[in-house]
C-alpha cells in the first residue's frame, strides 16, 4: 500500500505495519522510463486503503458506508494480460536461503510445525474451492449460523494464512463469493463483511495509527479508563512465560493458548476471550497488549498482520468498540468471562478438541527444516 501521493515520482509500496512500512522505488530501479506515469498501489486489499477512506475510522459502522459508495468500483474482475514481457532489468540479488532458514528456525526453534496448512496458490485455491473441502463449495452455509461457536472449527473459511502470505487475493475470494451467493446468502454476506469491510477496517486503524501495536493508539476514553484502573487488583498475575506454556488456573484460557501453539491459528471467538484475560491477569494494559501481540506473532500463522492487531488491541483498548458497564481491571472495556462462554457453547467440548491437537503434532526439527529448504533451493536452480 502506499500514500495517495509518493515522495516523488516513482512507484511507492507499503504495508500498514511497521515490518514493511514503506519503499519507494525511483525510475532506475528497474521501473519503466519516465513517461509511463507509476502510481501508488495496493494490493493488499479490494479498495485501496486510501480510496476507502482519507482519516482513522472509529468503527466499522462509519468505515462501511464509505466503503459501499466505492466498493462496485473496485470490486471487478481481474484483466487478461496478453503477454508477459521478458525481464531485462538487473537481476535481484541471491538469497542465501541456508543462513535465512537457519535463522528462522532458530528463533522458533520451540514452535511445533503444523501441516495443516500446505502453502502456495494452487492450495489456497483448493482451501477455496476444493470439491472436497473447499469453503464455498462445501462449507459456506454453516459459516453465518456457526463460525463464532469454537467446537465448530470447520464454519471458519481457514483463508487467513493464504490471504496474509498473498497466495490469494481477497479480491479473489470476494468474486468467488459474489457468484455462489444465491446459494446462501445470509453466509456469503456475513462472509463479505468480515473479508472486506472488517479486514480493510484494520488497515485503515494499521495506515493511519502509527500507534496501532501500543495502548497510546487508542481512542481516549479507552485510555483514560485503562489508567484509571491500572492499579485495580488482580486475583491473578501471570508472567510472559507462564502464559506462553499455558500454566494458568483457567482450563479454557489454557486450551485457546494450546490451540493457537499446535494448531498455528486460534478460534476466531476464542482470540477475544483469550486477549481480555492477559489484560485480567498482568499488571497492567500496556504489559498485557505487549504479550498479547508477543504471543500472536510468534504462534499465529497469520500473525504480524492488521487483523491480528486490531484484534489484540479491540480486546484489551477497545478499539472499534464502544464503552461498557464500568467493573474492576476492565474499566469500561468489554468484559468476558468463563461463566459467558459456558453458556454460548460446550467448553468441555473445546478442551477436549485441543487435547487432541496438542498429541498430534510433533516440535519441528531445524536440521530437518533445513534440509528441505536446501531441496526447494536445488529444486528451484534445476
Amino acid at each position: 500500500m502506499a500514500p495517495s501521493a509518493s515522495p516523488s515520482p516513482g512507484l511507492a509500496v507499503t504495508a500498514p505495519v511497521h515490518q514493511a512500512r514503506v519503499r519507494v522505488l525511483h525510475p532506475g530501479q528497474g521501473l519503466p522510463p519516465a513517461g509511463a506515469k507509476p502510481g501508488p498501489v495496493d494490493a493488499h486489499n479490494v479498495v485501496p486503503v486510501w480510496a476507502a477512506s482519507g482519516k482513522l475510522e472509529y468503527s466499522a459502522k462509519t468505515f462501511r458506508s464509505k466503503m459501499n459508495k466505492v466498493l462496485d468500483e473496485y470490486l471487478v474482475d481481474f484483466p487478461e494480460f496478453a503477454e508477459v514481457v521478458p525481464w531485462d532489468r538487473d537481476q535481484p540479488k541471491d538469497i542465501d536461503w541456508d543462513t535465512l532458514i537457519d535463522t528462522v528456525c532458530s528463533q522458533a526453534e520451540d514452535v511445533p510445525e503444523i501441516d495443516w496448512c500446505e502453502p502456495g496458490e494452487a492450495a489456497a485455491m483448493e482451501a477455496l474451492l476444493g470439491t472436497k473441502d473447499g469453503f464455498l463449495t462445501e462449507r459456506i452455509k454453516s459459516y453465518d449460523s456457526d463460525r463464532n461457536y469454537p467446537t465448530k472449527p470447520t464454519a471458519l473459511s481457514g483463508l487467513s494464512p493464504y490471504l496474509h502470505f498473498g497466495h490469494i487475493s481477497a479480491q479473489r475470494c470476494a468474486l468467488e463469493a459474489k457468484k455462489r451467493r444465491h446459494l446462501s446468502p445470509k453466509s456469503v454476506d456475513a462472509f463479505l463483511e468480515e473479508l472486506i469491510i472488517r479486514r480493510e477496517l484494520a488497515d485503515n486503524f494499521c495506515y493511519y495509527q502509527p500507534h496501532y501495536d501500543s495502548v497510546a493508539g487508542a481512542w481516549e476514553w479507552a485510555r483514560k479508563t485503562l489508567k484509571d484502573h491500572a492499579a485495580d487488583k488482580r486475583e491473578h498475575i501471570y508472567t510472559r512465560e507462564q502464559l506462553e506454556n499455558a500454566k494458568t488456573a483457567d482450563p479454557l484460557w489454557n486450551a485457546s493458548q494450546l490451540e493457537m501453539v499446535h494448531n498455528g491459528k486460534m478460534h476466531g471467538f476464542m482470540r477475544m476471550y483469550w486477549a481480555k484475560k492477559i489484560l485480567e491477569w498482568t499488571s497492567g494494559p500496556e504489559e498485557a497488549l505487549s504479550i498479547a501481540i508477543y504471543l500472536n506473532d510468534k504462534y499465529h500463522i497469520d500473525g504480524r498482520d492488521p487483523n491480528g492487531y486490531v484484534g489484540c488491541m479491540w480486546s484489551i483498548c477497545g478499539l472499534h468498540d464502544q464503552g461498557w458497564k464500568e467493573r474492576p481491571v476492565f474499566g469500561k472495556i468489554r468484559y468476558m468471562n468463563y461463566a459467558g462462554c459456558k453458556r454460548k457453547f460446550n467448553v468441555d467440548a473445546y478442551i477436549s478438541y485441543v487435547k487432541r491437537l496438542v498429541a498430534q503434532p510433533k516440535k519441528r526439527k531445524p536440521e530437518e527444516s533445513l534440509n528441505s529448504a536446501a531441496k526447494y533451493s536445488k529444486s528451484e536452480k534445476d
